[in-house]
């Protein structure tokens, strides 16, 4: 990498990190979908995915209004947090926690791009590139209402099916084994 002089080289810098960085969440994307069992997370991620196609769009346009080239640059912040939520998908856990910990992973995931959108609108401002910041913060507001959405999806819907501490879980397992002894016994009288 060469050498960062000045401001100007680190927003160029900063902006190929984060198209990278929107590129690796457009693959994680569609794992999320498909691991996620709640129609409204399920939904979230899906107009997520289209939002982040767009978000991307917009930072070539940025690079274009800068006589840059579009360049990804890798952003290894991103690879490690999508690496943690990664495990997500991976781990033996029931549908509705799954959904939980898919959620704390794309809240991470939109904290990163919060700092990172937060910090390029900053720089365009200083060296006085209005309508590139005025771009870059669309996606700031949009990455922000993003993690609104998560937030309430989470405590009105998801969180509140997840049981809280391990009786709780113990109960809803001897509910589920009662439930397959009933069950045995209906077939047995019959």
């Amino acid at each position: 990498m060469a050498k960062l002089r000045t401001l100007h080289d680190l927003f160029i810098h900063e902006l190929k990190d984060l198209y990278d960085a929107e590129h690796q969440i457009l693959e994680a994307l569609p794992l999320m979908i498909e691991a996620a069992t709640h129609p409204e997370l399920k939904q979230a991620f899906e107009e997520h995915r289209k939002q982040t196609e767009e978000q991307v769009n917009r930072l070539e346009e940025v690079f274009d209004m800068l006589g840059e080239e579009a360049k990804r640059q890798t952003c290894d912040g991103m690879k490690g947090v999508l690496k943690e939520g990664h495990k997500v998908l991976t781990e033996k856990m029931e549908d509705n926690v799954r959904d939980a910990a898919l959620i704390t992973a794309a809240q991470r995931v939109e904290h990163y791009e919060i700092a990172g959108y937060g910090a390029v609108v900053t720089f365009a401002r200083l060296m006085e590139h209005e309508e590139e910041a005025d771009l870059l913060q669309e996606t700031l507001d949009e990455e922000g209402e993003a993690d609104h959405i998560l937030t309430e999806i989470a405590e009105r819907v998801v969180n509140v099916d997840v049981p809280v501490g391990e009786e709780e879980a113990d109960d809803s397992d001897e509910t589920e084994e009662a439930e397959e002894e009933d069950e045995e016994d209906a077939k047995e009288d019959e």
